[in-house]
This record gives C-alpha cells, sequence and structure tokens, in this order.
C-alpha cells in the first residue's frame, strides 16, 4: 500500500513546499491539493460536507503555483491536484500548466478534475451549472488533443479552436492520469468515456465495492480493460483499520494525516480496491490539518515504509 497527503494550501497554512519536503522524506507517495478561485459571500449552494463551510475553502492558494513549489523541493513525490476545476479554467492554458507542471516535475503530476458543487463560483466564470459536466468533457477532450497532436484543433459545443501550435508537451504519455472526482453512476461512465481513474469521496463513496463492480461492468461493456482504469478513495480515515479495509493489491492509499504516519501496513488485507485490479487505487484520507500547529506536528510523525 502506498501513503499520500492532501491539505487545503492556504495563506495561514504550513508552507506547501514545508510540507512536501517532509512528506517525501518520511515516504509518502503523493500530495494532493483542491481547488476553489473564490467562494461567493451570499453562499446560496449548500456545501456537501454539512451546514458550516470551512474557511480555507476560500483561502486557497493556486494548485499549480503551490504544486510547482512542491515539485522544486522534492524529486519522487507525486503531485495532484485533488481536484482541479476544469470547469472555471481555459482549456488552452490549463494545458499548458498541466504540461508545463509535469515538465519541471519531471513526470511527477496526476491531473484529479471534478465539476464542481457551487454554482455561485462556477457562474462567475461563466459556467452554466446545468451544462457544466458537457463542458468538462469537451475541455478534457479539447486538452488531450492538445497534450497529443503538433497541430491541435477541437470543434465542440463548448470549445472550438482551428489549429494551433502549444507547447510543451506532458512528459507522461500520452498524458498524466486524469482522475475524475465525484460519486455517481454517471460519474463512473464518464471515467470509462474520457478518464484513467476513479476518485469517490469516502464519505459519500457508499458501497465501494458495488461501485467498483459497477465501474468495471461499464469498461468491460464499452471494451476497455477493467484493470487499466485506477480507484482512488478520498477522505480515507487516517486510522489502520480504515487503511487495512480499503488496502487493494498494487495500490495506493493516500491517506493522510498523523495517524496514517502512525499505521502499519502489513499484508493486503481483503477488501473493495483489492477487487479493482491494478493501477493507482487509493484511500486518500483527510491530510493534515490547514492549521499551521497541526499540519507541522503532522508531519513530524514517522510513517511505516509504503507498498
Amino acid at each position: 500500500m502506498k501513503v499520500g497527503v492532501y491539505i487545503f494550501a492556504t495563506d495561514y497554512a504550513i508552507r506547501v513546499d514545508e510540507l512536501a519536503r517532509a512528506a517525501e522524506e518520511r515516504g509518502f507517495e503523493s500530495l494532493f491539493l483542491p481547488e476553489h478561485t473564490h467562494i461567493p459571500k451570499s453562499r446560496k449552494s449548500p456545501w456537501p460536507g454539512g451546514p458550516n463551510l470551512p474557511k480555507e475553502y476560500w483561502h486557497t492558494l493556486d494548485p499549480f503555483v503551490a504544486l510547482a513549489s512542491a515539485a522544486a523541493a522534492t524529486t519522487r513525490l507525486r503531485l495532484a491536484t485533488g481536484i482541479c476545476l476544469v470547469i472555471e479554467r481555459d482549456p488552452i492554458t490549463l494545458a499548458k500548466e498541466v504540461a508545463s507542471l509535469d515538465l519541471l516535475s519531471r513526470g511527477r503530476f496526476i491531473f484529479g478534475i471534478g465539476g464542481g458543487w457551487n454554482r455561485e463560483e462556477m457562474e462567475n466564470h461563466g459556467t452554466d451549472f446545468k451544462t457544466r459536466w458537457r463542458l468538462l468533457r469537451e475541455r478534457v477532450l479539447a486538452m488531450k488533443e492538445i497534450w497529443t497532436k503538433d497541430e491541435p484543433e477541437f470543434h465542440g459545443e463548448f470549445v472550438d479552436f482551428d489549429p494551433i501550435w502549444a507547447y510543451p508537451k506532458p512528459v507522461q504519455k500520452p498524458h498524466p492520469p486524469i482522475l475524475l472526482g465525484n460519486n455517481t453512476e454517471n460519474a463512473r461512465q464518464r471515467v470509462v468515456d474520457f478518464c484513467d481513474g476513479w476518485m469517490p469521496i469516502a464519505a459519500r463513496a457508499g458501497d465501494l465495492a458495488a461501485g467498483i463492480a459497477d465501474l468495471r461492468a461499464r469498461a468491460e461493456k464499452a471494451g476497455r480493460e477493467p484493470a487499466s482504469i485506477s480507484v482512488s478513495l478520498f477522505g480515507a480515515k487516517p486510522e489502520e483499520a480504515a487503511l487495512r479495509a480499503y488496502q487493494g493489491d498494487g495500490g495506493r492509499a493516500g491517506a493522510a494525516g498523523a495517524a496514517v504516519g502512525r499505521s502499519r501496513h502489513g499484508a493486503p488485507a481483503p477488501g473493495p480496491l483489492r477487487e479493482a485490479g491494478r493501477g493507482r487505487q487509493v484511500a486518500l484520507g483527510r491530510a493534515l490539518s490547514v492549521k499551521t500547529r497541526r499540519a507541522r506536528t503532522a508531519t513530524k510523525v514517522k510513517p511505516t515504509a509504503t507498498r
């Protein structure tokens, strides 16, 4: 089992380069950063996590800038967005950001993406909440063209451009792995259609084994090898028993926080991720606290070796 961390990188949390360096030194495999460009003061959209939205949601650093600092401070740590709001970004610019970060990190970037939940936030970017998933799909497909072709062009409902020259290209071929965060049947179908992995949130994943079975069935129906699609569980409890339950052969349990550092990972225990096949199988837990003191304390915990 491989272990990673995630944190809301903010202006009052531990510095991302310091956290990345500490995580790599202690054997963690990856660092995930979420994204919100802003939070509208109106707060009309209910937060899926509860009645009160934590303030880190409107204090987040830009994940690509922050991950670039992490790349400069490390040599092995995988660097990821968890998640990037593709629906709020220009696809040509975003394609360059992804490729640039993958180049500067020497092929260590993981592209976690999602459709978002805050209607007012995305509307401020000109995105219609009702069509956001169609928009996301087109932007991902357009970026794949940019990453893989010398003179890409794309003509769709939302994205439309004639042949262009756009470099650099990503180090990872054909492009960094794309993980889609969402817990629905529609999300699993989107994973099969245009992504490389599924990343449900643990607290909302429901029957994970059933979800993975559904993902495999959809992959087989589409003619894709199910084992080529990774499963990443985001927000797993940073506890040994929980990690053992999620653990799967060849997977990466990206749980985070001090408790993960203290866990002892022995032989793989039976669990839904074991049935997902090979690939990037992650149980991404709630990371080091966004508060500087707690975050720094958490990074002092020495983890066991990862698998």
